[in-house]
């Protein structure tokens, strides 16, 4: 499981280093994909797997489910970290999310998230609003 939330930076080259602590899982391979929420996604190869085996699960015949799936697989970019555990954010995912210089990367669970550093802020301070007024919803 992927948790935690941290600060790093995006090089001139469009490079980030992966949180320490993610790094084992990542080694090996990993798929960037866009996100519904203007971030980027990062998958290990088999959660990639696994999310893809669900989407085949939609009905081709439902129009949205197309083009989600298409945006999905359209923007998505397989990538291996090198030994510094940097990784090349791809140019067409960097501006989707909008990304700049200073980046926050998240645990989201089976996957990490990238977002730009200013954009994750006023998102996680309207959810953390949401959030604490929400209660225990599952219990």
């Amino acid at each position: 499981m992927f948790l935690g939330e941290h600060q790093h930076t995006l090089d001139d080259k469009g490079r980030v280093i992966l949180p320490a602590r993610f790094r084992e899982r990542l080694a090996s391979g990993l798929v960037f994909a866009p996100s519904q929420d203007r971030c980027i996604d990062v998958y290990p190869l088999t959660a990639f797997e696994r999310r893809v085996e669900e989407l085949r699960a939609i009905p081709r015949e439902d129009e949205a489910a197309r083009k989600y799936l298409r945006v999905f697989l359209a923007g998505a970019h397989e990538e291996k970290p090198d030994a510094q555990g940097r990784v090349t954010v791809p140019p067409r995912l960097r501006g989707y999310a909008k990304l700049t210089k200073d980046l926050t990367i998240n645990g989201a669970d089976q996957k990490v998230e990238i977002w730009d550093r200013a954009t994750w802020e006023a998102y996680r301070d309207e959810a953390e609003d949401a959030f604490a007024n929400l209660g225990t919803p599952f219990s």
